[in-house]
């Protein structure tokens, strides 16, 4: 990350926004912009050109922004919930308004295609809204006392500030998913987004303050990640750590958060499977994998990373997966009917072409694609490998690209173990027109999340989270405000 560049004139690619004040390069501490010393910059992953460049802080504004989130803590908390609920629906109003202008800041930092853009504007206020909602029922509960004349209540009561940290790859969904349950639940925010994606993060900023969150409420500190998610840790005042990215980092941020003992969400690696039976349909089979596996360019954490199909299946199955592959449109993401992007970084190309050159090493079969794409240095083909085998990297390994590995098997045993045969849990895909067996199999599949017979399985209600390596927590549902609460018991006399 280069810090040492100046304030940018706004790119003129930014020219397409209806509400250009949505762009904003300064960090927003404790109602204020604040601009540092230093400022790095934001590229278009569709060509490597400077977009922006944004306030490069560190450890001190971290403090800053903690302090301020402290001191407006006992205010949010103590707010009647329908106030709280109330300034998150304004947000989500607001959200809704800019969706247009946020879905294009986001492709132009991010690079996802426009429909998915829009898609995640979408996803991003629906948590808004739902937390809206659930504000409003953080209840107490009654007890019945096994104690002679005494009263026994249960209260949910706010940790203090949170401290939340977002991914590249969905840079508005995660962060109104994190910190409107931390909202919601009377706690205040001190959010770290991506570098590679900070646009989207303060372009909400500039939302949540037009829709009068008080000053303090939420913070977005932008900068060197090590310095500012170090000193989050670090500070006794932030009661609970949220992040979403690599399980090697978010086992260091557990390391830092033990000693002063934070509640943690984690939602971390996935390395999903799909289970694909000859039952279900050799056409409705393919197109729910192509679907698991390419959204978002192959860069997320649901995305289907190692594909069995039963072997009566398998020859056409792999035709079908791969004539659908290859009708994918690749492009940068405003290009009419755009499907795969740019990967984020050069880190990504090398890590699908090593895939694919450890999987051919091995005995794999390239069926189509395999290597860089015309469209710029990081698009990647979207790529099928068949006959992979388990010890593959891509069998072992999250790939977060646009590259299918398909292996076949012959028995619902053998389908399981191999599923099963990772330290990872968080979603696993099944495709079967037999309804015993989907039943039989969801309950034998060590994954936080089974989705049957369809892809989209996300939202607001549902309690998003995995197993094993991929996490801790939940985030959404009315679970996801578990972190953010401490549960007080009292005991009144009654004699």
């Amino acid at each position: 990350m280069n810090a040492h560049v100046a304030r940018s004139v706004p790119h003129r690619r930014f020219a397409r926004l209806s509400d250009p004040r949505l762009l904003r390069e300064d960090a927003y501490i404790g109602g204020r912009w604040v601009a540092g010393a230093a400022r790095f910059a934001v590229t278009d992953p569709a060509d490597g050109e400077a977009l922006a460049h944004v306030a490069s802080l560190g450890a001190e504004a971290a403090d800053r922004a903690v302090e301020a989130a402290a001191a407006a803590f006992p205010i949010w908390a103590d707010l009647p919930p329908e106030a709280r609920s109330a300034a998150l629906l304004r947000w989500h109003d607001a959200i809704l308004a800019a969706r247009e202008d946020l879905a294009a800041i986001m492709v132009l930092e991010q690079g996802k295609p426009l429909a998915e853009a829009r898609g995640e504007i979408d996803y991003a206020a629906s948590f808004v809204r739902f937390y809206a909602g659930e504000a409003q029922r953080v209840c107490v509960e009654g007890v019945a006392s096994h104690l002679p004349d005494a009263e026994m209540r249960l209260t949910r009561r706010p940790v203090g500030v949170a401290g939340l940290v977002t991914p590249w790859n969905f840079p508005s969904a995660m962060l109104t998913r994190k910190a409107t349950a931390a909202l919601a639940a009377g706690c205040t925010a001190v959010a770290h987004p991506s570098s590679h994606t900070p646009l989207s993060a303060l372009a909400l900023a500039v939302l949540a303050e037009r829709a009068g969150l008080p000053e303090g409420v939420f913070n977005v500190v932008t900068g060197e990640a090590d310095a500012i998610v170090g000193r989050l840790c670090a500070d006794a005042r932030v009661r609970a750590m949220s992040f979403t990215g690599s399980t090697e980092v978010g086992r260091l941020i557990a390391a830092r958060s033990a000693p002063t003992m934070k509640r943690l969400v984690m939602e971390l690696g996935g390395h999903a499977p799909l289970i694909a039976f000859a039952d279900a349909g050799v056409e409705r089979a393919a197109a729910m994998a192509v679907a698991a596996k390419f959204a978002t360019s192959g860069q997320d954490c649901l995305a289907a990373n190692r594909i069995y199909v039963e072997r009566p299946a398998y020859a056409a199955f792999a035709d079908a997966f791969v004539r659908r592959t290859q009708a994918l449109k690749v492009a940068a993401g405003f290009a009419e009917g755009a499907e795969i992007g740019p990967l984020m970084h050069e880190r990504a190309v090398a890590k699908c072409a090593a895939h694919v050159a450890d999987a051919l090493a091995r005995g794999a079969r390239l069926l189509c694609g395999g290597s860089g794409h015309a469209a710029g240095p990081l698009f990647f083909q979207p790529t099928v490998l068949a006959d992979v085998p388990p010890d593959a990297a891509i069998m072992r390994e999250e790939t977060f690209g646009p590259v299918a590995a398909l292996a076949p098997f012959d028995t619902e045993a053998e389908a399981l173990a191999r599923a099963n045969d990772t330290e990872y849990g968080l979603v696993a895909y099944l495709s079967t027109a037999d309804a015993a067996r989907a039943a039989r199999m969801s309950a034998r599949l060590d994954y936080g999340m089974v989705a049957v017979n369809r892809v989209k399985i996300t939202g607001a209600p549902v309690p998003f989270g995995g197993t094993k390596q991929s996490g801790l927590g939940r985030e959404g549902s009315r679970h996801g405000l578990e972190a953010f609460t401490d549960i007080q018991y009292v005991c009144l006399d009654r004699g």
